[in-house]
């Protein structure tokens, strides 16, 4: 029999699955107690409907939620403000790594962390997918046909490889993704994202963020946008009901 890690003090979603707080008591419901632990997540959005923001909030409330536990976040857009993040929670603890460039160099990492016997409860985010190449790729001239081909059949082949080893681990991965358009099709979804249908089986769960509307404030005759209603749509959820909707 294989001995499984035992979960240390963890939150209980609404099916007994451990959880962690989101940052967001609607998005927790909606979750069904919060982001799934020793799970796969998928945060896919349009660009400025808060992904970076939700992950940073992810790994303070991780943090706070595993005594002992540790955040690493794969920073793959080098565009991440680190004094920012921590002035609104990011554990100053947290392991920055922003010198991973493609999904082999990210399949490595992960397995050292899945083969680590005395290994914390890990929250690993990447952000973002997308901004993920392949060795293939990187050999290509730029403009030569073949654009990620290769880059859904490695997400698929490490999924397989590596999820089990890390649910083991009590590891939990957060990916983000860009939102890409469909383009071709007339009925069915008009937008998707990149890497394949891998993250559709191996995520438990998937939860796509759009804006709605900016929220406007009028000073001295002047609007401007100060924020923004976001809809979050729980697309998969297993640990819970899923296709649930919040603002």
């Amino acid at each position: 029999m294989t001995a499984r890690v035992s979960l240390r003090n963890p939150y209980v979603g609404a099916s007994g699955a451990p959880t962690f707080p989101s940052g967001a008591a609607l998005l927790d419901a909606a979750l069904g107690g919060g982001w799934a632990r020793a799970r796969v997540i998928n945060l896919v959005g349009d660009r400025s409907t808060g992904k970076t923001l939700l992950a940073i909030e992810a790994c303070a409330n991780f943090a706070r939620a595993v005594p002992g536990g540790r955040v690493i976040y794969v920073e793959c857009e080098h565009a991440f403000d680190r004094p920012y993040a921590e002035s609104i929670g990011f554990p100053a603890s947290a392991l920055l790594i922003d010198t991973i460039a493609t999904v082999e160099q990210l399949f490595i990492q992960l397995q050292e962390w899945s083969k680590d016997p005395n290994g914390a409860p890990t929250l690993v985010v990447v952000d973002s997918l997308d901004a993920l190449s392949d060795e293939s790729e990187n050999q290509n001239a730029l403009g030569d046909q073949g654009y990620g081909a290769k880059k859904p059949k490695l997400l698929s082949e490490m999924f397989r490889r590596l999820n089990a080893q890390l649910a083991m681990r009590d590891v939990s991965m957060l990916f983000i993704s860009q939102v890409r358009e469909n383009i071709g099709v007339s009925f069915g979804a008009k937008y998707t994202r990149s890497g394949g249908k891998a993250l559709d089986f191996y995520c438990s769960q998937i939860v796509w963020l759009s804006e709605v509307e900016k929220i406007k404030k009028t000073v001295r005759g002047v609007t401007r946008p100060i924020g923004a209603i976001v809809r979050a749509r729980v697309t998969k959820n297993k640990i819970s009901a899923p296709f649930r909707e919040i603002d």
